[in-house]
């Protein structure tokens, strides 16, 4: 990709515990179906980002913000030549409901109603964020987050409904997962786990889809790239990492992580090593990083 102009930097800053924090630039980049742990609150800085969601395209330009619950199947890619350039929050459920609680008359588990708001205002609020972040002005990063996050509530903010499983198909997908979770490293066919579950293939297929949002084995894609995530955070190497979530080696974890994450593992461990350095840092580019 040399020459590509693609820049990303994942990070975190260690006076916001519980957000995830992106600067980026894609033009060919395209993330895979896949969910979050966190909350996704995008703010497009230019271009438009197009992104699958709850079955339908949906648009997101400058000036708006693409806002993704957690565990929402989605994707990502550009809507125009140019591609798009974004900052991100991602805010953990536990840091939006205390949000939500002292500012908003939200009862439940909070939510986004709507995935693409317009407003120009709680973007730049998004963007402020970041740049406070990297200058290391804690009071001002802090400050922003629940400035922004409270907006977003009051303007597209809910209560999420609880996920129901009562049918038989739900009660079956949920198994199904707990298997997939248990067995990461080896997991078993589609054919052999429905046998174990005592149904058929396709109909395991199908209420998987139905509850999750996407099939098994792209599901597992997603749980091994979120656990790998975790133990990089812990300080794991990419090479035993890729053996412990049951990649090939490390070059699948390499391709599997960046089209989900967004950058390649060693440059996400780095950036965890270095959350106590955060003023200063540029973006690198992604052809210039390599994973170690």
């Amino acid at each position: 990709m040399a020459g590509s102009g693609e820049r990303a930097r994942h990070w975190q800053y260690a006076e916001l515990p519980g957000v995830d924090l992106l600067r980026a630039r894609y033009i060919r980049k395209a993330f895979v179906r896949h969910t979050h742990e966190h909350f996704v609150i995008a703010a497009i800085a230019d271009g438009v980002e197009v992104f699958h969601h709850r079955g339908a395209d949906q648009y997101a330009g400058a000036g708006a913000l693409a806002l993704i619950n957690p565990d929402t199947a989605h994707t990502g890619r550009a809507g125009v030549p140019d591609g798009w350039r974004y900052g991100a929050v991602y805010p953990s459920s536990e840091v939006v409901a205390e949000i939500a609680a002292e500012t908003t008359l939200i009862r439940g588990t909070p939510g986004f109603v709507r995935p693409v708001l317009d407003d120009p205002y709680a973007a730049g609020l998004v963007h402020q964020v970041l740049r406070a972040a990297e200058e290391g002005n804690a009071l001002a990063a802090d400050t922003l987050l629940r400035v922004a996050v409270t907006r977003l509530l009051r303007l597209n903010g809910g209560t999420l409904p609880q996920r129901d499983v009562r049918t038989a198909g739900a009660r079956v997908a949920e198994r199904a997962r707990a298997v997939l979770e248990e067995r990461m490293v080896e997991p078993p066919t589609l054919e052999k786990l429905a046998g174990e579950l005592g149904t058929s293939p396709f109909a395991l297929l199908r209420a998987f889809r139905d509850a999750y949002g996407m099939p098994p084995h792209a599901w597992l894609t997603d749980a091994r790239v979120r656990r790998a995530r975790r133990l990089l955070d812990a300080g794991t190497t990419p090479a035993e990492v890729a053996v412990a979530v049951g990649f090939t080696d490390q070059p699948h974890l390499n391709r599997h992580f960046t089209r989900i994450v967004g950058v390649p593992p060693g440059a996400y461990r780095r950036e965890r090593k270095n959350v106590q350095d955060e003023r200063g840092r540029l973006l690198l580019p992604l052809d210039g990083w390599q994973s170690r």
